[in-house]
């Protein structure tokens, strides 16, 4: 775990294509590739979509299948991984999945699927950010004060509009019974929304992200649309970027987004 403390909160969201990039028998495994990747990116938290637990006609084709779930084997040394299930499908299942340098101290699954067609579902993840834990206990014991807790919501929203507006209002819902009034919340995932209509509703709850140009994350061959995002309530916005190159542009359908919060 991180021992010394940051005024910031880096946090990366990163759809990984099932860690596997083409189709047929020019398909290639790109799984190991994306695990140093996020080593790279060092963000203190990453939220993952399409994230496969198992996928049976796959581990037979490839030859170096990590023989992992592929959120335990992307973690970094010392982050903890945790997955849910979206999407069960003939060979396997697939979901969210979310690592963190900082203590988990919960998290739960919701299903906001609209149709049949479609299995999506919210990964809810409240972590305890700041330094180890033994020493955030007893800084909080000295002050009086607990520690920093936030609330992360892993998305994956679904590829009709009216759908996503529909699981956008889920998601509200969940919001007001599930998060503390109070309490710092990120929303980050991919939501497949080419205009502004989910940014809009997102601000209509007071969940913003860092105003500036926007930075494109779909298709990482020649990203036109920023259909990942990172929102925030109760923490401030201070950068966003995402990284390019040939590497990048291999791994997945996406670029990762990495975005920075003042704490």
């Amino acid at each position: 775990m991180k021992t010394e403390k940051s005024a910031f909160l880096k946090v990366a969201t990163y759809n990984i294509h099932k860690g596997v990039q083409g189709f047929g028998p020019a398909r290639r495994l790109e799984i190991h590739n994306l695990g140093l990747a996020i080593e790279q990116l060092d963000a203190d938290i990453v939220c993952l979509q399409e994230v496969r637990k198992v996928h049976r006609r796959e581990e037979k084709y490839f030859r170096h299948w990590p023989e992992l779930p592929q959120a335990e084997f992307l973690a970094p040394p010392g982050y903890e991984s945790i997955y849910k299930t979206n999407a069960y499908t003939r060979h396997g299942e697939h979901g969210n999945a979310l690592l963190s340098r900082w203590p988990v101290m919960s998290h739960h699954h919701f299903d906001i699927s609209d149709h049949r067609f479609e299995q999506r579902g919210l990964l809810h993840v409240e972590i305890q950010v700041g330094e180890e834990r033994l020493k955030s206990e007893l800084t909080a014991q000295s002050e009086g004060r607990l520690p920093l807790n936030v609330h992360v919501i892993v998305v994956h929203l679904g590829l009709i509009p009216a759908s996503r507006v529909r699981q956008i209002e889920k998601l509200q819902r969940y919001i007001e019974r599930e998060v503390p009034v109070h309490a710092p919340l990120l929303v980050a995932g991919d939501f497949n929304d080419w205009g502004t209509r989910i940014t809009n509703m997102m601000r209509n709850q007071h969940l913003n992200e860092f105003e500036g140009a926007k930075h494109p994350t779909y298709p990482s061959r020649l990203p036109i649309a920023q259909l990942d995002h990172v929102y925030a309530k109760g923490l401030t916005p201070v950068s966003q970027m995402v990284p390019h190159g040939k590497i990048w542009r291999r791994m997945s359908d996406h670029l990762p987004l990495v975005a920075q919060f003042d704490l």
